[in-house]
């Protein structure tokens, strides 16, 4: 049985056409540092689908899916969804017509076999990973934003404490995936502060040389 050829970088962004401009990021960053936000200016930029795993959860329980009935009992337990469960909501979604022609992947990875278990997904597809955005900003900073945003929106479970005890988790669960990614070469970190449009260029510019 023959594999399906794998498309490299450096033959995606040397084809004429539309295959040319398909673009497959990740985009990494600790809460509050304005993923969500720059995860959709950049597929409007890129022409590309954002697909954020709260989506995918979403999409699969109110569609009552058997990956969504899978996920919400695990949710209505309040134990967190295993990461088979997981993979396989973005198996699925990376698998749709929708998805031929880019994607930004947000929320996922977010451990090392997972990171292990998209390269085996994008290997099905012969396709490969084109770039990892980190968004960084100084501890005291997303604190700020965060403490901010909780008192806007009433959210009270949201305590200074509460909100570094994430942080705390983001930096010691994503730190070994950055790192991973910066040895491919994969890696591009961009600091998240700033005018939500500079921010954006500043992605733009990084990818850009990247790419290149």
């Amino acid at each position: 049985m023959s594999q399906t050829p794998t498309t490299s970088r450096s033959d995606l962004h040397v084809r004429p056409g539309p295959e040319g401009r398909i673009t497959r990021l990740v985009i990494m960053g600790p809460q509050g540092v304005g993923k969500g936000t720059q995860a959709a200016r950049l597929a409007e930029t890129f022409g590309i689908v954002a697909i954020s795993t709260g989506d995918i959860f979403r999409a699969n329980i109110s569609g009552d899916t058997e990956l969504g009935r899978t996920a919400k009992s695990f949710i209505d337990n309040g134990e967190l969804v295993p990461d088979e469960v997981t993979n396989a909501m973005v198996r699925d979604r990376l698998a749709q017509p929708d998805v031929t022609d880019g994607f930004l992947l947000d929320g996922y990875p977010r451990n090392a076999a997972q990171v292990a278990e998209l390269d085996g997904i994008l290997t099905d597809l012969g396709w490969e990973l084109d770039g990892v955005i980190e968004l960084t900003a100084q501890r005291e900073e997303l604190l700020t934003r965060l403490e901010k945003r909780a008192q806007e929106e009433g959210r009270t479970d949201d305590t200074p404490e509460a909100i570094k005890k994430r942080l705390d988790i983001y930096d010691t669960e994503t730190a070994p995936l950055t790192a991973a990614y910066a040895e491919r070469g994969l890696l591009v970190k961009v600091d998240g502060v700033g005018e939500i449009s500079e921010v954006t260029d500043r992605i733009v510019s990084s990818l850009g040389a990247q790419l290149g």
